[in-house]
């Protein structure tokens, strides 16, 4: 299976314009953003868990990352409420689930295979929060040699001078919305810019944006 797999082309998804498709597991289903692959796949998605609802033990051969948007999830290293954000490095493994029911944004596959950072972070705790931009504040993520993560906070009435992109970005609005030359993106919009892409962002209501950067530089096939 292929949606937009080609990581050297620009993708935009509203994501609540998707249906949600059942995982092999009951009560587990997803809205597929990117994929290239099969049940085992480079895959980054919206995966909803029903309350009750688990996952089979299952180990990340290139890791997991991802960002509670609603709800708690749970594995065996703890209870991930919304805001959590979690690196799982590849050769990881867990049985995940969710007590009262959990919606996460979740990137399979992705890491570099000697990546082994294991990563929890509260998005909604104020005190890493970081001066930016003048009307923008971030939380680093996540940082080496092959990308960058953070999350973002851009203030009513923002706008930015124009960047390059030299490895690419990736994006996934939380709240708000923000605008660049490829038009707005609201809430649960994911956006893929590939590497060498120019982009001027503006925000007239504030928004708060998970973002992934440098990681589509050199691109494998």
């Amino acid at each position: 299976m292929q949606i937009h797999a080609d990581l050297t082309k620009r993708a935009v998804v509203d994501s609540a314009s998707l249906d949600w498709i059942a995982s092999p597991m009951t009560g587990v289903d997803r809205r597929m953003l990117e994929r290239d692959g099969t049940e085992v796949a480079r895959a980054t998605s919206l995966v909803r868990y029903a309350p009750g609802s688990s996952f089979s033990a299952h180990k990340h051969d290139l890791g997991e990352e991802f960002l509670v948007l609603d709800g708690v999830f749970s594995d065996e290293t703890g209870d991930f409420s919304k805001g959590m954000y979690v690196r799982n490095p590849p050769g990881s493994s867990h049985v995940p689930s969710s007590k009262q029911g959990a919606t996460i944004l979740v990137k399979l596959r992705q890491m570099d295979p000697n990546d082994d950072t294991f990563v929890r972070i509260d998005t909604t705790d104020s005190s890493d929060w970081q001066d930016g931009r003048p009307g923008e504040a971030s939380l680093p993520l996540f940082n080496n040699a092959q990308e960058r993560v953070d999350m973002l906070e851009l203030a009513a009435g923002s706008a930015f001078e124009p960047v390059t992109l030299t490895g690419g970005a990736e994006y996934f609005v939380i709240s708000g919305s923000f605008t660049d030359e490829g038009g707005p993106y609201g809430p649960g919009t994911w956006l893929r810019l590939p590497a060498g892409s120019t982009q001027t962002i503006s925000s007239e209501t504030g928004a708060r944006i998970w973002r992934k950067t440098g990681h589509l530089l050199q691109i494998e096939t």
